[in-house]
């Protein structure tokens, strides 16, 4: 009997960290009130500008590649980029540097910052017609540094390159291994950089706010930040708390059955 009243001693702490730890299942699905439906892409203003810091690859062609080939120079630098897979790999190109310029071959200094990737295309291509240096010549701007940060409560939080410059919310959950079941689903935090400020913006997931939001795609070095959830914060809170008694209650049950069976 006396055992007993010793394990219920131990059991009850287990219960009431148990009661913290449960999850309302309603709240850990993604769109749970969504039945059949559809939504216009939100791809309004997807392209974004050119800024500094930002690290272009650009190349050119035309009727002539001997000609072209001069132009194909990429600056290069100790600039490196990371994928969801950790993998480091050296990265090299045009570096827009702190006055909005980059250095091309044979045009100099070339206003780069905040132009979209097909204007300054076509501010470069123009250029070369203008100079005479090219006949035709095709221009194609990419960028090599478009990443977005994905922190908090997902599986891996990583740093994501984006090599085709387009990524959904969901697709960078996804690739940073989905939401843990301790994230709060509807009160992620996107931060944003335009125009030199910061924009906090707070989303739902479990509505379809998402899908009718101008911030479905996400833009380059945006940073997703996935708070934990109430439950995991009063479980941890809860823990600190029973801990002690937790350990007291074994300690005193060892001792007690060990005088038991003496």
């Amino acid at each position: 009997m006396r055992v007993h009243k010793f394990f219920g001693l131990v059991l009850v702490p287990f219960v009431i960290l148990l009661q913290f730890s449960c999850t309302n299942t309603k709240n850990a699905i993604y769109f749970s009130d969504l039945g059949n439906t559809e939504f216009s892409s939100a791809t309004e203003k997807l392209e974004p500008v050119i800024q500094r810091n930002d690290l272009l690859n650009i190349s050119v062609s035309s009727l002539n590649p001997n000609a072209s080939q001069i132009f194909n120079v990429n600056s290069t630098g100790d600039i490196r980029s990371i994928s969801a897979s950790s993998s480091v790999a050296p990265a090299t190109g045009y570096l827009v540097d702190q006055d909005g310029f980059i250095q091309f071959p044979v045009l100099g200094k070339v206003k780069a910052a905040g132009l979209t990737k097909k204007a300054l295309k076509d501010g470069i291509e123009n250029e070369l017609l203008r100079r005479k240096l090219l006949l035709d010549p095709i221009v194609d701007v990419r960028y090599l540094n478009y990443k977005v940060s994905v922190l908090g409560e997902v599986a891996n939080p990583s740093v994501l390159t984006v090599p085709n410059e387009k990524i959904t919310l969901l697709e960078a959950l996804g690739l940073a291994g989905d939401l843990t079941i301790f994230a709060s689903r509807n009160n992620v935090l996107l931060i944003r950089e335009e125009e030199g400020k910061k924009k906090l913006i707070r989303i739902d997931l479990t509505t379809d706010e998402l899908f009718k939001s101008p911030y479905y795609y996400l833009k380059s070095n945006d940073i997703v930040y996935v708070e934990p959830n109430k439950t995991k914060i009063a479980s941890a809170g809860a823990a600190r708390q029973w801990l002690p008694l937790v350990i007291s209650s074994l300690t005193l049950v060892v001792v007690s059955i060990d005088r038991l069976t003496r």
